[in-house]
């Protein structure tokens, strides 16, 4: 079976940066399996790997459009101390998680703090950076019907869904 939209996809990768750098790796844990045409990859890699089968392996260069994007100046903005807890330790380089305007969850990198504000970050770490992947096709198969109306794979594993499950991982 080819890799295709609604096939459930298992790969071993490495990402790297344009340095060379291991970003990520599932090298010494497990592979990743992702519902291909579910946008649960980043585009350019997504497109990259349509079309291939079991053993099939891929070195695969994505632009930062087909990536995580370009930085977006607006994402580094300020916010009051007082909106994290008293004791909390607030260390540059620290990622938490916030809420945007509509009550989403919102990671944020804390860039500066400057007395009573807080410079945060909201930008994907990686945006505006060029992607180095090594692929391997591990395994492909048809989704099941419970995964193609969930939007995500399963594991195998009992599990729930409540209303606000958003199914992004």
């Amino acid at each position: 079976m080819r890799v295709a939209a609604s096939s459930v996809v298992t790969v071993e990768y490495t990402l790297r940066n344009a340095a060379g750098e291991v970003l990520d790796t599932s090298d010494g844990g497990e592979p990743l399996s992702y519902l291909h045409g579910a946008e649960q990859i980043v585009p350019g890699l997504e497109r990259e790997l349509d079309g291939l089968e079991v053993g099939d392996v891929r070195d695969v260069v994505v632009q930062p459009e087909d990536g995580y994007g370009m930085p977006d100046p607006e994402g580094v903005f300020s916010v009051p101390r007082s909106v994290f807890p008293e004791e909390m330790q607030l260390t540059p380089g620290d990622t938490l998680l916030g809420q945007d305007a509509e009550g989403g969850q919102l990671p944020v990198r804390i860039v500066e703090v400057m007395g009573d504000t807080v410079r945060v970050d909201a930008n994907h770490p990686l945006a505006g950076e060029v992607l180095h992947y090594h692929v391997s096709i591990r395994e492909v198969r048809a989704a099941t019907a419970e995964e193609l109306e969930h939007g995500h794979v399963h594991d195998g594993s009992e599990h729930e869904h409540d209303d606000h499950d958003d199914h992004q991982h």
